[in-house]
């Protein structure tokens, strides 16, 4: 398999700054991040009504479980210095797409897990809205694995 030639000079800035770093051997696997991002979105599901915010929540952590399988494949993986937006950029650059409605998903993770002010909740149909991007990312992302090689 060849290096993903899409976003390519971005994943090499990326990797030089320290956002993203190289992984070899068993952990370069995308397979296990994709039934991770599966189990995550299951759970996500069964919490829609009970728990909106909880729900949502995981729903984005199943999106992103999903676009760092696509990175493991290539032997990539995010560092603390990158975090999740390194995750998002490198996935919207090298993927486009489906992929950018990650990074909605996860600036709505980020006004619940550090809001300003606790004021409106996410109601249950905004948690399903959530899974629903979630699956999509999944299948596009198991859509992807298959062809992608090592990146260096």
């Amino acid at each position: 398999m060849t290096r993903w030639r899409r976003g390519e000079a971005q994943i090499e800035r990326m990797l030089a700054d320290g956002e993203l770093q190289a992984l070899t051997g068993a952990a370069a696997d995308g397979d296990q991040w994709l039934s991770k991002a599966r189990r995550t979105l299951s759970t996500a599901m069964g919490a829609a009504s009970a728990d909106p915010d909880s729900a949502f929540t995981l729903a984005y952590d199943a999106a992103r479980f999903a676009c760092t399988a696509l990175l493991a494949q290539q032997g990539l993986r995010p560092t603390t210095r990158g975090g999740h937006y390194a995750v998002e950029i490198a996935v919207r650059g090298q993927f486009g797409g489906s992929f950018d409605r990650f990074g909605g998903l996860r600036r709505q993770r980020n006004d619940i897990e550090y809001p300003v002010v606790i004021a409106a909740r996410l109601t249950s149909d905004d948690a399903r809205s959530a899974v629903a991007v979630a699956g999509e990312l999944i299948g596009a992302a198991e859509d992807l694995v298959p062809h992608l090689g090592l990146f260096g």
